[in-house]
């Protein structure tokens, strides 16, 4: 079984990833913020994806990629926003993949069996 970690700030959006991976066997670990998630990675070595919101108060998701890069290279990143102009933008390269978020967490799970299969 996989393990995920899914960082948002907001906590509704959290619960309903949560929930849906779950279903789908996986792992779920949440964190409301950058330094959580980095407390959460630190303690659970075997988290294979980190799905991260983008737009986050204090440390956003692009800094938290880059400090998750600098730490633990084998891990695979996916952005997690609502805001689709990040997705051409270079800095958004720096994760295995890019979901525009919704209510249908279809694509996050297919995106997450996706890179789950190619490790």
């Amino acid at each position: 079984m996989s393990k995920i970690l899914v960082v948002d700030d907001e906590e509704n959006i959290r619960t309903l990833i949560k929930e849906e991976l779950e279903e789908s066997g996986y792992e779920v670990f949440c964190a409301p913020n950058a330094k959580k998630a980095l407390e959460i990675l630190e303690n659970n070595k075997d988290i294979e994806i980190i799905c991260t919101d983008i737009e986050m108060p204090d440390v956003n998701g692009l800094e938290l990629a880059a400090e998750i890069r600098k730490k633990y290279s084998n891990k695979k990143i996916v952005f997690l926003t609502a805001y689709s102009h990040y997705k051409s933008e270079m800095a958004s390269w720096a994760a295995d993949a890019y979901v525009v978020k919704s209510m249908d967490v279809t694509e996050i799970k297919d995106t997450i069996d996706h890179l789950t299969k190619i490790q």
